[in-house]
């Protein structure tokens, strides 16, 4: 019924782009959630509302994506992933699942809607108390550390193991029973059900450990990212905002806490996962004994970057904190293997197609002669374009300057495309529809998504990808 909805959407070509639903206080979902509250809007089309369930009276939390054109595919994959695995956890610090649904386009909201419906837990998000000016003590850190890793245990030691891959402090509620609870599965992964060459990047930016960027989470990504929320809730600064040094956050002259426990913080939150405490219990069993284990004895296998293909022409012409610079020659340039063979066939098809064309034009009027003309010549150059076209791309954070720019140049021509490079929220890698040898490299900001490779083998693209997201993780 699912699949068969998205489908009907999809073939309905009529349909507006942008959000235009009407979801306001007091409408009825499935004729059971009535809205009482917007608590946020993360994304276009995503909403989180507090309701209520008319059947039982119960306050709950009702997450609403709208299934809409400008929507990429992983972004459904995560959300159904999302309610999937809330289904199968029982923890009493997670917030219980309580429904999924889906609402048609036809039933006055515009678009198809996707909804997860959670118990409410009452209370504030830590982010929220540091907003108000909140400072943790070492004391109340050392608590939420425990218990935050207890439910890591919990999730670790599933089968198969379930990696969370967002913790920050708005993701930990502060509830009104003086209990931490973890929430938003929306990036969780459970590691048995990695299938295929497709994986998306999730994560927040200075929480997220650089293996996560790669596409290549672990329970000790988790670890880390635990580390960072601590730093935070210690200094009141974002770990993004702090200084790095030997690729390591620094946060010691911020705070006067026992050296037991910045050495736990320090291990946990190493750039290299190979030197992090391997599990959530390990991690835990240390915390409280305040016995740390060498990290020369940690046996977590290393996550090594992927080097450069020895037969890729893209070029990575600048590279330091403030620009990354990377050139991408043509697709014909590139000799992808097998691509000349289809280069030729590209062309025996386009030849034979416009002199069918070409043949039909000759038979109509003028005015519809000269317009399929016209539209036959974009079509040739757009394929063309396709093939040879160079692509520049560029990253620059210097002082005031946000911005990362592609441009694409065909012979004296020059298409330009800019953002901001704060609009980033994830690196896509999938591979191509028509082929399981050649793969797609895309960034995904707030408004639009940008294809940078397409398509190149799965090493080249890895690599690509990795190089973006170490410059972008490294600020």
């Amino acid at each position: 019924m699912k699949l068969l909805l998205i489908y009907k959407y999809i073939c309905i070509t009529h349909i507006r782009s942008k959000d235009n639903t009407v979801l306001e206080t007091g409408k009825i979902l499935q004729g059971t959630y009535q809205l009482q509250q917007e608590l946020g809007r993360t994304a276009p089309g995503r909403q989180t509302w507090l309701a209520v369930n008319l059947n039982t009276k119960e306050q709950v939390i009702v997450k609403l994506l709208a299934f809409s054109p400008e929507m990429q595919w992983e972004e459904f994959k995560l959300f159904e992933r999302e309610a999937q695995i809330l289904q199968t956890l029982n923890h009493p610090y997670i917030p219980q699942y309580r429904d999924y649904f889906s609402i048609d386009k036809n039933a006055d909201l515009g678009l198809p809607w996707f909804g997860i419906v959670q118990e409410y837990i009452p209370g504030s998000s830590l982010q929220e108390l540091l907003d108000k000016g909140q400072r943790f003590t070492e004391k109340e850190v050392k608590k939420i550390a425990i218990a935050i890793l207890e439910i890591l245990i919990y999730l670790h030691e599933l089968s198969p193991p379930v990696l969370h891959r967002d913790i920050k402090p708005s993701n930990l509620i502060m509830g009104a029973d003086n209990n931490v609870y973890l929430v938003d599965f929306g990036a969780v992964q459970a590691q048995g059900s990695i299938t295929g060459v497709t994986f998306t990047v999730v994560g927040t930016s200075g929480y997220s450990p650089l293996e996560q960027y790669w596409g290549r989470a672990v329970a000790a990504s988790d670890l880390y990212a635990l580390g960072a929320t601590l730093i935070h809730l210690l200094t009141g600064i974002s770990p993004g905002d702090l200084p790095q040094e030997d690729s390591q956050i620094k946060f010691t002259h911020l705070v006067n806490i026992n050296s037991s426990f910045v050495s736990w913080i320090e291990q946990i939150t190493e750039i290299a996962v190979e030197k992090r405490f391997p599990t959530a219990r390990e991690a835990l069993e240390k915390l409280k004994t305040g016995k740390m284990r060498s990290k020369s004895s940690l046996e977590v296998p290393a996550v090594r970057k992927i080097a450069k293909p020895t037969h890729s022409q893209i070029e990575i012409t600048k590279k330091s904190p403030e620009q990354l610079e990377i050139y991408i020659p043509s697709l014909f340039q590139r000799k992808i293997p097998n691509k000349f063979i289809s280069f030729l066939l590209i062309c025996l098809s386009s030849i034979i197609v416009a002199c069918l064309l070409l043949k039909f034009i000759l038979t109509l009027e003028m005015f519809y002669s000269s317009l399929a003309v016209i539209t036959l010549i974009m079509f040739f150059l757009l394929i063309v374009k396709h093939l040879f076209a160079t692509t520049f791309i560029c990253f620059d954070r210097n002082q005031s300057i946000d911005r990362f720019m592609i441009e694409q140049y065909f012979l004296k021509l020059k298409y330009q495309r800019m953002d901001s490079i704060s609009n980033i929220y994830g690196v896509f890698l999938h591979n191509s529809r028509d082929s399981q040898e050649t793969y797609q490299v895309k960034i995904h900001s707030q408004s639009k998504t940008y294809t940078l490779i397409n398509p190149a083998n799965k090493q080249e693209s890895i690599w690509l990808a990795q190089e973006i997201q170490d410059w972008l993780y490294r600020r």
